[in-house]
């Protein structure tokens, strides 16, 4: 019996918001005085011409999703906010500390956790915080991630006024059913109010986070997700798959049984689904798994070629340092990578003790660097290329090689120097980057590390 594409290339495998992977970084060779050296470094090549970029992680949660992969906390006590913040303006004044001058910020995202747990004031303060050790750039893009069941209206005006234009809600699904088995219950009219509150105070690109294979659901509750969110008209979408990772996540992804997950070809039809309704909506889809109106700036971005990608996801704009800040958060230099500690006790003693709360990382050697950028061409404008002089590796014969069946498939073009992603390609971007990935090549690993890539 023939098998489909997607039986075919649905294995286990990174999404590629960085490279080397985690589970790859060469941590046993990292210290913190290199990862200083490479963001002091990063800083004086970009800061006074693109600014740099800040990630400031946020992990209270009122409440457990049991879709979620997030590094969070869950609490209904909101007296942590203040004693968070603290820390946060901590570590970042430990890294201003390493500075010659003041910071330009381009960009910066309130990431979670839930974000919007945090009040208004503590928003303010937080934000306030930030620039009082850092300038802002004229063409800054700053975004946060909103839960529509708490969000309010004057969290929304408050941010706007602190610069904020882009904000993101996630969704998931409209389904009951769905909705209890991942306990996120939020009713569609929770999201039309918070996406329309956001409009009318003046946020210029509002996304929905739609995510498929979600337990009980169905194609009847992707139609019905999508018209929903078709009604009230985001400027762009992440409609991706959902990661099943309970070997990482513990009981947190154990809400429902593995046989209630839609899988391989029922999975897929999901999204196809659910792409072909966008489409028609006015809706283009662009790198993985991301879909936006042609007056968003993520579209143009893509168009013009000037799209990245980092642990923030896409984004209409590269920055070559981003920061990370708070537990957890993961910072990028474009040639060192650096994860503070996901504990939260262990972050705020570290911080007491006047030290950046870093606890493993990895240096990019040459190898790292020129890959990386492969991956990068290809998750963001579906096509790399290389010569003699740039973007060649040693190993690229072989990895040309190890395609050959996924050219035989129309899923990519090989030229003489280059490679383009078919439309029919697009759902399997994450196989095209393994072919790349030379350390999992050389390692491949013994235990579950991914989610899988269809």
């Amino acid at each position: 019996m023939k098998i489909s594409l997607t039986q075919k290339y649905n294995v286990p495998g990174p999404r590629y918001t960085s490279y080397p992977t985690v589970p790859y970084w060469n941590e046993a060779a990292f210290t913190v005085e290199e990862w200083k050296s490479s963001f002091q470094k990063a800083f004086s090549e970009s800061n006074s011409e693109n600014g740099i970029s800040l990630y400031i992680h946020l992990p209270f949660c009122e409440s457990m999703c049991t879709f979620c992969g997030c590094n969070k906390r869950i609490t209904k006590n909101h007296s942590v906010e203040e004693k968070y913040i603290k820390a946060v303006l901590k570590e970042w004044s430990l890294y201003c500390s390493l500075l010659p001058e003041r910071p330009l910020i381009k960009e910066i995202h309130l990431g979670g956790g839930t974000p919007t747990f945090f009040s208004s004031n503590n928003l303010e303060h937080l934000i306030n915080g930030i620039f009082s050790f850092a300038n802002k750039a004229e063409n800054h893009e700053f975004s946060f991630e909103g839960h529509p069941n708490n969000t309010t209206y004057e969290q929304l005006k408050k941010l706007y006024e602190l610069g904020f234009r882009r904000v993101s809600f996630g969704v998931q699904d409209y389904a009951e059913k769905v909705q209890k088995a991942i306990n996120r219950i939020q009713p569609f009219h929770n999201v039309a109010k918070v996406t329309f509150w956001a409009k009318e105070i003046g946020y210029t690109s509002i996304g929905h986070d739609i995510i498929f294979g979600l337990p009980f659901q169905t194609i009847e509750d992707v139609i019905d997700t999508v018209e929903k969110t078709n009604s009230v008209k985001p400027d762009r979408l992440a409609f991706y798959s959902y990661a099943h990772v309970p070997w990482i996540k513990g009981n947190g992804q154990r809400g429902f049984n593995e046989e209630n997950l839609p899988k391989d070809a029922e999975k897929r039809q999901l999204y196809e689904t659910g792409k072909i309704l966008l489409s028609a909506n006015g809706y283009h889809e662009i790198g993985m798994d991301h879909f936006a109106l042609k007056t968003d700036s993520l579209f143009h971005a893509s168009q013009n070629k000037k799209m990245h990608r980092n642990f923030m996801g896409y984004s209409a704009s590269k920055t070559q340092l981003m920061i990370g800040l708070g537990v957890s958060s993961i910072s990028d230099s474009w040639y060192g990578f650096a994860q503070n500690t996901k504990n939260l006790e262990d972050y705020y003693q570290i911080l007491e003790w006047n030290q950046l709360p870093v606890v493993k990382g990895h240096i990019l050697d040459e190898e790292d660097l020129i890959i990386r950028k492969h991956i990068l061409n290809l998750t963001c404008e579906l096509e790399t290329s290389w010569n003699n002089e740039t973007g060649y590796f040693e190993e690229l014969p072989e990895v040309l090689l190890s395609l050959k069946e996924i050219e035989n498939d129309e899923l990519i073009i090989i030229g003489e120097n280059s490679i383009k992603i078919t439309e029919a390609g697009r759902p399997f971007v994450r196989n095209i980057c393994m072919a790349f990935d030379l350390h999992l090549k050389r390692k491949s690993p013994e235990t579950n590390l991914f989610s899988m890539t269809v």
